[in-house]
């Protein structure tokens, strides 16, 4: 069975990490979590760190088959409109993208135009959903607690985690969100430690711990399980629970929760025009 072949993408602006892994007996590849850069000032997106995938795709002769966003996100905005456009491929999140779609289109007082079904996705993974990336077998694996919405997955030996766990001496994503749950992401985060601990985790951010030079988008199961200092050690439910309650009311909301949410649950399409052709984004006032 060959090994999945992983390149890692970092966005400093939002400490984010974008991948491009492919099966290197045939070349098919997926790109998980791709971000579409935003200058809030301005409202101008750009395409620079898309096409720094795009080039790298084509310089590698890859046939882009997937285009997966693990959850959505709350501090950039996807590319995968755009990506598509540019390679081809599906655009694919967890099924449960239509719980978020339905709690935020009533913050942004979306029309009917707006589809809560997530009919914006080429496909919707199931929990447990087998597919393959070439010929290297894959599974979603339904992992809320961030969002209601939010899907590792296991591609061969590496499991892309989104934004359920980070690394070990940074500890665990917020649970604040609407429809987030601190004891339901401990549950799913269970699930992932029930991997082989030599499974690779590849991470969606990190934002370098106190005492570490440099950013990190690697580790393991058996690590995780191990160190985690969130969860990791045996670390109870209840003592989770407690820590990640305490520690979220302390969080200010991420500076581009607004929109890149309100991008991201149309699939990373932008609202439609208005009657004079321009295109907006809503802010609502003490929302969140």
């Amino acid at each position: 069975m060959p090994q999945l072949e992983v390149r890692h993408f970092f966005d400093d602006a939002t400490n984010t990490y974008s991948y491009v892994v492919w099966d290197p007996t045939n070349n098919v590849a997926a790109i998980i979590d791709s971000l579409l850069d935003f200058d809030q000032a301005s409202g101008r997106t750009k395409t620079v760190s898309a096409d720094k995938i795009i080039s790298f795709v084509k310089e590698k002769g890859l046939s882009v088959d997937w285009i997966i966003d693990t959850h959505v996100h709350a501090d950039h905005l996807t590319a995968a409109p755009y990506v598509k456009s540019q390679l081809g491929g599906r655009t694919a999140i967890g099924e449960h993208i239509s719980t978020v779609q339905k709690v935020f289109a009533k913050i942004f007082n979306e029309d009917q135009r707006f589809h809560t079904d997530g009919s914006q996705f080429d496909h919707l993974f199931k929990d447990g959903e087998r597919y393959k990336v070439g010929t290297i077998e894959a599974q979603a694996i339904h992992t809320p607690g961030h969002t209601p919405a939010c899907m590792s997955h296991l591609i061969g030996d590496a499991v892309f985690v989104g934004d359920t766990i980070f690394a070990p001496d940074y500890g665990t994503a917020r649970c604040d969100f609407p429809g987030g749950d601190a004891g339901t992401l401990y549950d799913s985060i269970q699930r992932l430690f029930a991997l082989p601990g030599e499974t690779r985790v590849f991470l969606c951010h990190d934002y370098k711990a106190k005492g570490r030079d440099t950013y990190m988008f690697e580790t393991t199961i058996a690590e995780e399980k191990a160190h985690n200092i969130h969860v990791g050690g045996g670390i109870s439910k209840e003592d989770f629970v407690k820590m990640r309650t305490a520690r979220d009311a302390t969080l200010d909301m991420p500076k581009l929760i607004l929109p890149s949410v309100q991008i991201n649950m149309r699939a990373g399409n932008l609202p439609e025009p208005e009657d004079n052709g321009q295109r907006y984004m809503k802010l609502p006032i003490n929302a969140l």
